[in-house]
């Protein structure tokens, strides 16, 4: 039987741009139908049903806390998220509040049974009329890339929340985050020789993850740095956790 989450958001100021602030933390459903990075939309229902045992909204201001309870109403999404250590059953997921709201990053847990349905991943070349006009050239060389190699970037990060929310989370010196799915490794090396090229041009910092057949996660300049390495291991990223892989054998 599924149980109803406990309380599981600690509201705080973001500490660190990888971690998720969150106090009780869910275990995630083991059932393989989420990775990182999906995007769940909740019933309006539910999300009403998680903020009530959600604790510390009542630290957030008026207006990040009426957009927080809102954001569900308004068909937004939230992200799967790695959990923390915990023995709840739910959905680990998360949601990030635009600069102007303080730019919090808030985790919940979520009754399997209080999501809608999963969003499909937005493609970079969706949310190119998103960005800001000085960045879209070298978005769209980013895009000539990837169809050059095959392959369809989405994006993740203040472009995605920008794009589904119509708020500004893009500010001057963010990066550009993507998500690159890949099947086999054929397109790997033309792919992280040409970010970095496009990478070292700017304006912006793209960052991102080479996602891998069983949806784990590698960051993309970290693997075209250790490749040739006799060390050549890397950081492995999924919901069960993450640890170093040897990058030659990360595709079966």
């Amino acid at each position: 039987m599924l149980s109803v989450p406990s309380a599981a958001a600690v509201l705080s100021r973001q500490a660190s741009p990888a971690r998720w602030l969150i106090g009780p933390a869910a275990t995630i459903m083991r059932d393989g139908r989420y990775a990182r990075h999906d995007l769940l939309r909740v019933t309006p229902e539910g999300w009403r049903a998680t903020l009530t045992v959600t604790e510390g909204l009542e630290r957030l201001s008026d207006e990040p806390r009426r957009l927080v309870e809102g954001w569900c109403e308004r068909g937004w999404p939230l992200i799967v998220r790695r959990p923390c250590e915990g023995h709840e059953t739910g959905i680990a997921v998360g949601l990030p509040l635009p600069p102007s709201h303080g730019k919090l990053r808030l985790g919940f847990t979520l009754a399997p049974h209080h999501v809608a349905h999963q969003v499909p991943g937005v493609a970079l070349a969706d949310a190119l009329a998103t960005a800001p006009a000085d960045l879209r050239p070298q978005l769209e060389a980013v895009i000539a890339l990837s169809k050059r190699l095959s392959l369809t970037p989405t994006v993740f990060g203040a472009l995605l929340w920008q794009h589904v929310t119509g708020l500004v989370y893009l500010r001057p010196g963010s990066d550009v985050d993507l998500l690159w799915p890949m099947s086999d490794p054929g397109p790997l090396p033309g792919l992280l020789d040409g970010l970095a090229a496009l990478d070292a041009k700017g304006p912006a910092r793209l960052d991102g993850e080479i996602i891998l057949p069983n949806g784990e996660g590698v960051n993309w300049r970290e693997l075209r740095g250790q490749r040739e390495r006799p060390d050549d291991r890397v950081l492995v990223k999924s919901l069960d956790g993450a640890e170093l892989r040897c990058a030659r054998n990360l595709f079966p």
